[in-house]
């Protein structure tokens, strides 16, 4: 067997999807029928998980740290609204239109990001989001500024069913819309693009070293983040029909920082688990103890840091098939050599 055509079956094994997904997604689809008064709450959950995603694709894969998703997201929301208010009430639309105006602004802010360390990225992320949240906070003819963005009316989705009150629409919506994310970071992150931001993330200097263009690799998965930072932001503005100066706050991105150390880097499901962990525990505590779930869940933080986050959560990832591949090109080959 050549090497390419291992390779080629070795990128094939990562990014092939198991029967423990497909029951995962099932699941996640029949909540829809099993939990008809949760539909809010599960439609934040995948907005959500679709926003930790994004950092997830930059942090886990690419090691990029930033504290500035939030900069995307406003964006992404932003132009949802806009687009719903002057030009159509097309939600598809709305979509590809923030999309395009957050990857355009995460390629713009890429260059600043790839400069200096860890904690200059950090400060840069955050002056960037605080850049663009001040701008939405004095264009108040077009934002709303303080009082934000009202007057939004999203049309049915695909021209055949309406938005509801209860938020039925909305959650199958965000679930399709997650589910597309997952497949095509599932397809990026298995690709030999993929696995250069692996190698970058590692060990930048051995991967120039090899070839690898490794600002261009860089810029191209900041862009790509910032486009699935911008859906989720879009999604969020289509689903409440409101926009405000909420969406650049610097909690939102803290947040999905906590929702990854949570649910885990590098496997993109750590997304779907420190979102939906995080917003559960969030609702009940909220509910139970109004003023001090913020403490609780700290300390769940500072247990699973002590007894091993990674262990436990990649441990039942694995168990539900939902965990990173760990095939290697050497196994693959000797998976291949077996007589058939």
């Amino acid at each position: 067997m050549t090497g390419r055509s291992r390779n080629t079956s070795f990128l094939v094994e990562q990014s092939r999807s198991g029967l423990a997904e497909l029951a995962v997604w099932t699941i996640l689809l029949l909540a829809m029928f099993l939990a008809p008064g949760r539909h809010q709450l599960l439609s934040e959950i995948a907005i959500v998980a679709l926003f930790v995603l994004s950092l997830d694709l930059i942090m886990g894969y690419a090691g990029i740290v930033s504290l500035g998703q939030a900069a995307f997201f406003g964006v992404g929301a932003y132009s949802a609204g806009l687009v719903a208010i002057y030009v159509t009430s097309d939600p598809v639309i709305g979509l590809l239109v923030s999309a395009a105006a957050a990857g355009l602004v995460g390629f713009a802010t890429s260059f600043l990001v790839l400069r200096g360390s860890d904690l200059t990225r950090l400060m840069v992320t955050i002056g960037v989001t605080s850049l663009l949240g001040e701008i939405a906070n004095k264009a108040t003819g077009i934002t709303g500024g303080a009082d934000g963005l009202q007057g939004i009316s999203i049309g049915p989705l695909l021209g055949l069913i309406p938005f509801d009150l209860y938020g039925t629409t909305a959650y199958g919506y965000s679930l399709a819309i997650l589910f597309l994310g997952i497949v095509l970071a599932r397809r990026i992150v298995g690709s030999s693009f993929g696995l250069s931001l692996r190698a970058i993330r590692d060990n930048q200097l051995r991967a120039s070293a090899v070839g690898i263009p490794v600002n261009a690799r860089l810029v191209a998965i900041y862009t790509i983040s910032s486009v699935y930072a911008g859906v989720a932001g879009a999604l969020m503005a289509q689903t409440t029909q409101f926009v405000s100066l909420d969406v650049f706050d610097f909690h939102r991105s803290a947040d999905a920082l906590l929702m990854l150390v949570i649910g885990g880097t590098g496997y993109l499901y750590g997304g779907i688990i420190g979102a939906g962990v995080f917003k559960l525990i969030q609702s009940v505590l909220s509910d139970a103890t109004p003023q001090y779930w913020h403490f609780w869940l700290g300390l769940l933080l500072v247990v699973l840091v002590q007894v091993g986050r990674t262990r436990v959560i990649r441990s039942i990832a694995n168990l539900l098939g939902l965990g990173p591949r760990q095939i290697s090109p050497q196994a693959n080959d000797a998976k291949m050599s077996q007589p058939r």
